[in-house]
């Protein structure tokens, strides 16, 4: 009881001493006096408790108990299944309690003041002397790791060696995931926000996964005036107190002023408005002091005698003369024209104008290099030969697998495109005018125009199925009749559909159906659909353009009277427009409204060939005169941009079904290869962009024909009795 009133009354110090014995210092806090009597008084009391406390120390060292140390000066009851430190000390040095003894009590205390080293600071607070306990020293190796909040230590986790590493590694799971805290030497296993956080910040990433570096930045600053403004920071001492510079400055000048040493300038005397001191036919060989550019009106010459009130004798009359000039009248409008001229001189403004020095590169658009807008056709890959006449016409199967060519001897082949092999020949009686090949997949069929008949033909090459579905097609078909146009006259028109009995001869070829007409036909095109197909006569007026039904086996002429010889004809690839084309002009009928919707101005002796984009809004035509015109629909009725690239007249032109591409083919044996990009911006103009010009390798043969591969870039030409395959 004594050692807790004494620990209640001060708290206890331990410090550590030179001798063996410790020392417990205790110090009774009082209150200063101001007076020096007082302070005397009190060091006096202060020292005789000082040798009263050495007489109680002796009974306490005796009965002391390390407990009562470590308790806490507000009497905090510890657990009970915790030990306290008096006992976990003796666990640690392999002591009992039975076995100490006097000196193993003061081992025990010099080993905690060794380790504690508190110095009473007053106000019950404890303080460590820094600079004699160091917790990072590495040298001596502490049983413990540090202190809880209660004062007891806290005991290091044993060490393992490498096999219970070893088969901790085997069996733990999260052995991957778990780390060893240098601080308290325990394990620590990592979770996954701890992974997810340790693998970003190894790839150079953000720790917090929620952070948007890329977030859209919000520009505060506006150039506007706003009320508020954007930095609210005062301003500075300097800008309320006057500069010493300028102050010199203005001293400097107001002494100059003073002793006469800065004086004005003077004023520069001009000349009245109305002052003419100067001779008005002097030359003036000063520069005009107004800009360059001005030029100042001619003068007139000083008068001479013929203006003179007193003129020498030989410019007098003589009477013959006086008689002859006394007769004339004198001009009414003169003195009105030379004043109008006086004003024209006075008020008419002249400038010199500068040359513009032009580059004449520069105006030339800048358009990008043809190597980067591959793919297109560039060389002659390989030669179909067969034909012993001139080859007018090719066509291309929808699949791109065979071609079908025709020649002026009346000769049909069919090749395969990759091989070269002819699979099948079909001769004419007549030389072939053109050929086209069905443009849908679902049927093979090939129309052969051939004079004035149009042959329909199945090729049967390609698959068995379709082949069959093809003749199935023909034998339903319903027998042929005549219709009427709609001016209720009779088409000039027979259909004659062929079966394997009546026609077994016809039939053996592939012929399936004949449609004869009156006059020669020039042109055959067919309808994206491949139900309907249109035929020119150019020498039938009004009724040079039949439009033929498949199916229905039926045939009407749409326009009652021609106003121009027709050249050539188009389907609008997706809408039901019809495109003519005339000599001078191509105009544009609505096949449902039945009227005229547009008509194209054409810049071109006779046009000779016409083509239409997939896209449907524009067009490309081919004159006899070597130009090729690009029309926009949608832009303007007249032409958008004339290609001048040959020598001699266009045959054919030709778009590319997917690529970006055409061509028009010209008798001086070249054909030239085109990019032409339509975007779906409808304020942005196509490009055309020429990449190619196609020849033969050996002979300059005119270029009669060309056409498309339908999947690849690849285009097919004739000239003479060959077909050129151009990759």
């Amino acid at each position: 009881m004594a050692s807790r009133a004494i620990k209640r009354k001060a708290p206890l110090a331990i410090e550590e001493s030179s001798s063996d014995e410790s020392e417990f210092e205790y110090k009774e806090d009082e209150e200063e006096e101001s007076d020096d009597e007082e302070s005397i008084d009190a060091d006096t009391e202060e020292s005789e408790s000082d040798e009263e406390s050495v007489g109680d120390i002796d009974e306490i060292a005796n009965n002391i108990n390390l407990k009562d140390i470590s308790d806490d000066e507000s009497d905090v009851v510890d657990d009970a299944n915790d030990d306290d430190l008096y006992t976990k000390v003796l666990n640690e040095n392999n002591l009992s309690t039975e076995n100490t003894n006097e000196d193993s009590y003061k081992w025990k205390i010099e080993s905690i003041s060794n380790e504690l080293e508190p110095i009473s600071s007053g106000n019950n607070v404890a303080k460590i002397d820094e600079y004699n306990y160091d917790s990072s020293d590495e040298e001596v190796n502490y049983v413990h790791i540090g202190y809880d909040v209660n004062g007891r230590k806290i005991i290091k986790p044993p060490a393992e060696n490498e096999i219970d590493e070893f088969l901790r590694r085997m069996d733990d799971p999260t052995y991957w995931r778990t780390v060893q805290d240098n601080l308290t030497g325990q394990k620590v296993v990592l979770t996954d926000e701890d992974v997810d956080l340790v693998r970003r910040i190894k790839n150079s990433k953000f720790p917090d996964p929620s952070y948007d570096p890329y977030a859209p930045f919000i520009d505060f600053f506006s150039y506007e005036k706003m009320i508020h403004p954007v930095t609210n920071r005062p301003e500075t001492k300097a800008s309320f107190i006057p500069s010493l510079s300028e102050k010199r400055i203005v001293s400097r000048l107001v002494s100059a002023i003073k002793r006469a040493r800065l004086r004005p300038k003077p004023k520069v005397v001009k000349d009245s408005q109305f002052n003419f001191k100067y001779d008005l036919w002097e030359k003036d060989d000063k520069k005009v002091r107004r800009h360059d550019r001005y030029i100042a009106a001619p003068k007139i010459k000083p008068p001479g005698h013929e203006e003179s009130y007193n003129p020498p004798p030989e410019y007098l009359f003589d009477e013959q003369e006086k008689k002859d000039w006394l007769e004339i009248p004198a001009y009414p409008e003169f003195v009105k024209e030379r004043f109008e001229r006086c004003l024209d001189l006075y008020i008419c403004p002249r400038a010199r104008k500068n040359r513009v020095q032009v580059n004449p590169d520069d105006l030339i658009p800048e358009l990008p290099k043809p190597a980067d807008l591959q793919p297109f056709p560039a060389i002659q890959s390989m030669l179909y030969l067969g034909h012993e006449g001139k080859t007018v016409s090719v066509s291309t199967e929808p699949m791109g697998q065979f071609f079908v060519s025709g020649d002026n001897t009346g000769l049909l082949k069919i090749f395969e495109v990759l091989t070269g092999r002819c699979f099948k020949t079909i001769q004419f009686d007549e030389p072939i005018t053109c050929v086209n090949w069905h443009p849908s997949s679902t049927r093979a069929v090939i129309s052969v125009v051939v004079n004035t008949k149009v042959y329909i033909i199945n090729p049967g090459i390609g698959q068995r199925q379709i082949v069959h579905q093809t003749d199935e097609y023909f034998i339903n078909l319903p027998s042929s009749s005549v219709d009427t146009d709609s001016n209720e006259q009779l088409v000039d028109v027979e259909w004659k559909l062929l079966n394997s009995e009546a026609n077994p001869e016809e039939w053996s070829k592939g012929i399936r159906i004949i449609i004869d007409h009156k006059y020669e036909i020039n042109q055959l095109t067919w309808h994206c659909g491949g139900e309907y197909f249109a035929t020119v006569m150019p020498a039938g007026a009004n009724k040079s353009v039949v439009i033929h039904h498949l199916s229905k086996q039926k045939s009407q002429v749409p326009f009652k009277k021609s106003k121009d010889i027709i050249k050539c004809v188009r389907f609008h690839p997706t809408r039901a427009y019809f495109f003519v084309a005339t000599k001078k002009s191509v105009r544009v009928y609505d096949l449902i409204k039945q009227d005229l919707t547009k008509k194209l101005i054409v810049n071109t002796s006779e046009v000779s060939c016409m083509a239409i984009h997939p896209g449907g809004d524009n067009i490309i035509i081919g004159g006899v005169d070597p130009k090729v015109q690009w029309f926009d629909l949608d832009l303007s009725t007249k032409a958008y941009k004339t290609l001048r690239y040959h020598k001699k007249s266009i045959r054919e032109v030709e778009f590319h079904s997917k690529y970006p591409l055409f061509a028009s083919a010209s008798e001086d044996g070249t054909v030239v290869v085109c990019h032409g990009m339509v975007y779906n911006d409808l304020l942005q103009n196509a490009l055309i962009v020429p990449v190619k010009v196609l020849k033969s390798l050996k002979d300059n043969s005119p270029m009669i024909d060309c056409n498309f591969h339908p999947i690849q870039p690849w285009i097919f030409t004739c000239s003479s009795n060959a077909i050129r395959l151009f990759t």
